[in-house]
């Protein structure tokens, strides 16, 4: 109770904020671009976008998006497994978030889990999230909002090289590398990071087999490892003409538990293996104009290829199930045969590619007008031989959309946008947007409304997998009879920006119909010629369950944020969220739809930060961040409530050397988690939050910079502002 008053407290006297770079100057100067497509001054953006900037980035010391997200905003709910980051904005899950790098999706599992090791933190420049329906740019991923993560580039001539090495508790170990040159006309920059931890068990209880095992072998958090290597070259042919291409590697291994005396709960005969790959090439067009002049014409256009797949390793002897087709092997339908796989054999389980073709373009029209235009086509395929009718299955989209920003009084933006989907097994589909802001001094007022389309994944239609939660084993179907999910987005938002001061509301509501999810089903509604035996364990003692289509939901809730600097190095920023959802879910004891919280809703959560840095000379600067976040309650359905958390930790950094010179060089020296809250729930019931207690780390990082340093003069929106880039 002391630490929760603490911590309402200190959010009271900050009054509920929004962990965003606060200085007036920066705020003045950040462009943002994932709202509209287009650049505005942060203060002028038509489309409220939340911005965590580099300086807080550097100043937090997060190691992994999830922990950067759930710790510097409000709006994020996560809860970390071997299939990846179960992720939730506004009441929404995964499948509803878009996640952009650099402008372009993240691919992953597209199932509603993504693995987000594939974030490098330390190559973050900044993030931009926009909220609510963005699907009139960006398609049917975005019914909850967009996350762009900006990277870091390093384009001014000469060459660039850090090295950054953090370790803490478990083994902890993040390494990041980057390698950047720039001679002429062709650029070239390399990054490469390693990930792992030993993971760690919070409780060995664990209910399964109808009674309370005190002595599982199951960990909270499993081992992991993984690497990431990509490269990206850029060639310049003339002043207007910019050309690239890029590629990247990922490999993920996850270790679980290998003995124990519960066979059906705590021994696992295999770790888990993820594969990532992608290729593109495009470039970028200017059509006239000056090159420094962000207000000229543009187009752009990408053509690029995603994999993600996933494997069994086998670490012991285990009995799978292969499915053999034809008419030697019975019906139409096939025969299951039982295959002895042995220790080192690896197995797929799913392999998902994406192709992509992207051309847009940016126009500026007299009176003040701004087009943005543009056509994408997107192929979807599945490969999973064993889990889905015919080994493989595919989708493919089509899609023009254009966006008009109208901006011919100085205080009044007006932005409206269509698209226009063509889906190949739902046809043909509109959704509009539009957005106005008005400004008065340091006051900005926005309203916007946005309608979302969301088509069924190829999961959600075809696939079919085993999910076992302790002593319920669920056996849940794809279901080619979806219809596509809709939205209505409707949002307000009044804001102040003064010297010192920067504060805002945002009310929103969410209107969701034919929201997909899973429902048990009775044997009777199973597809024909498919069993609630699993294919991959043989067993007969499961439940079924389908995605289905409910009749609707919704989600509502108020953001409000403010930021105060107390004095040119000491800051104070902090942000509440309240959530409130409500879905149709179909009972089948009651044989009726009843009324339900969307899982893993908590209706209230906040977190604040007190930050101070000071140079003490030209060769030393010092850096704190003492932050804190927490959540209420989380719902759900089956296994238990996440319990409430406040988590508090603090970070501080020792920059070393003159800036300017070839060699700086960073410490840091962190603790997580300071007052030890640990959530012992046994296996395999909901977790608040999945820390070990508190931790300790350490960061080391050079950089080694021997370049030009370049000045940039950028005109935007009768703007100049002049910067340096380091």
């Amino acid at each position: 109770m002391k630490k929760w008053l603490l911590g309402v407290t200190l959010m009271c006297l900050t009054q509920t904020l929004l962990a965003q770079d606060i200085l007036k100057e920066d705020s003045l100067q950040e462009v943002v671009v994932t709202g509209t497509g287009t650049q505005h001054l942060l203060k002028d953006a038509p489309v409220q976008t939340e911005v965590i900037s580099r300086r807080v980035l550097d100043s937090f010391g997060g190691k992994s998006i999830e922990e950067i997200l759930s710790g510097l905003t409000a709006s994020f709910a996560f809860s970390e497994g071997d299939m990846g980051s179960q992720m939730q904005m506004g009441g929404l899950g995964n499948s509803y978030i878009l996640i952009l790098i650099d402008g372009k999706r993240i691919h992953g599992d597209v199932g509603g889990e993504n693995d987000l090791g594939l974030i490098d933190p330390h190559n973050i420049e900044r993030i931009e999230i926009v909220k609510g329906a963005q699907s009139a740019l960006y398609g049917s991923d975005a019914m909850a909002g967009v996350i762009n993560i900006i990277t870091k580039k390093h384009t001014q001539a000469g060459i660039y090289a850090d090295n950054s090495t953090r370790y803490g508790t478990h083994n902890d170990l993040r390494q990041h590398n980057t390698l950047a040159f720039n001679f002429g006309k062709v650029s070239s920059q390399t990054n490469f990071q390693i990930q792992r931890n030993d993971g760690w068990q919070n409780t060995a209880k664990e209910y399964a087999e109808a009674m309370v095992i005190t002595d599982s072998k199951n960990k909270t958090v499993n081992k992991f490892n993984n690497w990431q290597v990509s490269e990206r070259i850029t060639y310049q042919p003339s002043h207007n003409l910019e050309l690239y291409a890029d590629g990247t590697y990922y490999i993920k291994n996850i270790n679980r538990p290998r003995n124990g005396t519960h066979p059906s709960c705590d021994v696992y005969t295999y770790d888990l293996r993820y594969n990532n790959a992608s290729a593109s090439a495009g470039g970028k067009w200017y059509l006239s104009g000056d090159k420094d002049d962000t207000r000229r014409n543009y187009l752009t256009f990408d053509a690029d290829w995603n994999k993600h797949a996933y494997y069994y390793t086998y670490t012991a002897k285990h009995y799978d199930y292969v499915l053999l087709k034809g008419e030697e092997y019975g019906d139409q339908n096939g025969e299951w045969f039982s295959v002895a796989m042995k220790p080192g054999q690896r197995k797929l389980q799913s392999d998902q590619q994406r192709m992509m073709g992207q051309l847009k373009g940016v126009f500026y029209l007299p009176y003040e007008n701004t087009i943005h235009a543009g056509a994408e086509y997107r192929y979807d395929y599945l490969k999973a031989p064993n889990r889905t009718e015919d080994g493989t299955a595919s989708d493919w989209t089509s899609a023009l959309y254009v966006q008009d920003e109208f901006n011919k009084l100085e205080w009044f933006n007006l932005t409206a946008g269509l698209r226009l989907v063509n889906n190949r097994n739902f046809g043909v589909r509109l959704t509009p947007k539009i957005s106005t802001m008005f400004a008065a001094g340091d006051f900005r007022f926005r309203l916007g409304w946005s309608q979302g389309f969301k088509t069924p994944t190829v999961k959600e239609l075809h696939y079919r997998y085993l999910h076992v939660m302790g002593s319920s084993t669920f056996f849940n179907i794809g279901n080619i009879n979806l219809d596509p999910q809709t939205s209505n987005y409707y949002s307000a938002n009044l804001e102040y920006r003064g010297k010192k001061l920067t504060a805002s509301v945002t009310g929103y509501l969410n209107k969701l119909d034919h929201m997909i999810a899973l429902a048990n089903v009775p044997v009777g509604e199973i597809p024909a010629g498919v069993t609630t035996a699993y294919q991959g364990d043989g067993s007969d003692n499961v439940q079924a369950r389908m995605y289905k289509n409910m009749d609707n939901a919704r989600t509502r809730g108020i953001d409000v944020t403010l930021s105060y600097q107390v004095m040119k190095d000491l800051s104070i920023t902090s942000a509440y969220s309240y959530l409130d959802t409500e879905a149709n879910m179909y009972d089948t004891s009651k044989d009726r739809m009843t009324h339900v919280i969307i899982d893993g809703t908590a209706y209230h959560k906040w977190n604040a930060s007190v930050t101070y840095s000071h140079i003490f000379c030209p060769c030393y600067k010092f850096g704190v961040n003492l932050s804190a976040h927490g959540s209420s309650t989380r719902f759900y359905q089956n296994n238990g409530n996440g319990k409430a958390f406040q988590i508090w930790r603090i970070n501080t950094t020792h920059d070393l050397g003159k800036s300017g010179k070839m060699l700086t060089y960073r410490l840091e020296f962190g603790v997580d988690n300071i007052f030890n809250y640990v959530d012992r729930t046994m296996h395999p019931y909901h977790l608040g939050n999945t820390t070990s207690g508190t931790t300790v780390h350490g960061t080391f990082c050079i950089k080694f910079n021997y370049g030009k340093r370049v000045k940039n003069n950028i005109s935007l929106t009768k703007q100049k502002i002049n910067y340096e880039e380091d």
